[in-house]
């Protein structure tokens, strides 16, 4: 057991605002532990907040604001450094033993296991009273530490907690969320068929959105036979790593217009249009674009605006019905998607350069750079490094 010494954490007391605090070492009930963070991602998520943009699941049963002060971080890897013996024994998703010194990461997702969707839909995190590590807990209540940017993490009895690989490193690790975010293609593969609708071998896909989500999504589609992969985005940086991911083509939206990008897909697919389109922006403005881009009777994946931050507009008749499309809306990964994640993620290893995502690492005393990196065309993956 560690000797019961503050923990220090990077604290967003309001948006735009973080502070150096420290917190006393929790006392561990039965079934918890205490993760040492080795590195917590700056998500897409992490950013809304920041700006402000604090609502989450809007319009569901399960809608929160995000409640200041807090700690955030939900993509986490790290050490086991404190365990209880029922966590020991029956915390790991898959029923491995854990001990201190084991690395682990979470799903940071909680839910109840009652409500209706807990109890009819498998795997998937729809719980209308779902909570979430490093969005939904405050620091002023105890037990404080329920994000990653602290140099350790309170793991909750009822937390998904899943063993790394020994062959995974954690600047691969820390990307388990956003790859398990990837069972959406998962998800498109279950409505293949021989009126090839769905996502099916050979297919062209588009990527519209080439940040770490949009990167493992183009990583993924290439596993899973896509034909011909097209990214795009604004940074020169992502694109240039989204053919290191398999992409074919990527094109900048900073020097082209939408007329010119929908043009250029139905080009490379015959006058057709797109199979599929996947909308990792974390904007509305390239959404009817992503429809514009399909053919009749494709299907479009929307999994990039997450946090509400306002309205695009949309001609039914021309861009739903007249077009037969499939729009498919999908707001969380699912619990079990973590192990395929791992596993995807040590297999192919040799073949996608997932060390290299991490762009940028940062210690707690530089969370305001770190998130204004994150921010910034010339990044990846940002992740804290609370004891560096």
């Amino acid at each position: 057991m560690s000797p019961r010494n503050p923990i220090r954490a990077a604290v967003l007391s309001g948006p735009g605002h973080y502070e150096i605090q420290q917190f006393d070492r929790p006392t561990l009930p039965d079934g918890a532990l205490l993760m040492e963070v080795e590195m917590s991602g700056i998500c897409g998520t992490d950013k809304h907040t920041y700006q402000g943009e604090t609502k989450q699941y809007a319009g569901t049963p399960a809608e929160t604001d995000t409640p200041f002060p807090i700690i955030q971080g939900h993509e986490n890897v790290g050490i086991v450094s404190e365990i209880t013996p029922a966590a020991a024994t029956g915390l790991e998703f898959y029923g491995r033993p854990l001990k201190v010194g084991d690395r682990i990461t979470m799903c940071p997702d909680i839910v109840c296991g009652h409500c209706y969707e807990c109890k009819h839909v498998m795997g998937y995190v729809w719980c209308e009273n779902s909570d979430c590590y490093g969005n939904s807990y405050t620091s002023a209540t105890w037990p404080h530490l329920m994000g990653g940017w602290a140099e350790e993490m309170y793991i909750r009895p009822d937390t998904f907690v899943y063993k790394v690989p020994s062959g995974l490193s954690p600047r691969v690790a820390v990307l388990a969320e956003l790859m398990a975010c990837t069972a959406s293609l998962d998800k498109l593969k279950e409505f293949s068929s021989m009126s090839y609708e769905g996502f099916n071998s050979g297919d062209t896909v588009v990527v519209i959105g080439s940040g770490p989500l949009g990167l493992l999504h183009i990583a993924k589609a290439d596993m899973m036979g896509a034909g011909q992969i097209i990214a795009t985005d604004l940074s020169e940086t992502r694109l240039a790593f989204a053919k290191k991911m398999g992409a074919d083509i990527t094109v900048n939206v900073s020097t082209t217009s939408s007329e010119e990008r929908v043009d250029l897909v139905r080009q490379l697919t015959r006058g057709r249009g797109a199979d599929v389109v996947l909308h990792m922006a974390n904007r509305q403005s390239s959404f009817v674009e992503g429809i514009e881009m399909l053919k009749r009777g494709g299907m479009m994946l929307e999994m990039g605006v997450f946090a509400d931050t306002g309205e695009a507009s949309i001609n039914v008749h021309r861009h739903i019905t007249s077009k037969n499309i499939r729009l498919i809306g999908i707001t969380n990964h699912p619990s079990t998607g973590y192990g395929p994640a791992l596993t995807l993620m040590e297999r192919y290893a040799d073949r996608y350069p997932l060390e290299e995502m991490v762009s940028h690492e940062y210690p707690l005393d530089r969370v305001d750079e770190a998130m204004h990196m994150s921010m910034s065309p010339e990044s990846l993956k940002v992740v804290m490094t609370p004891n560096a």
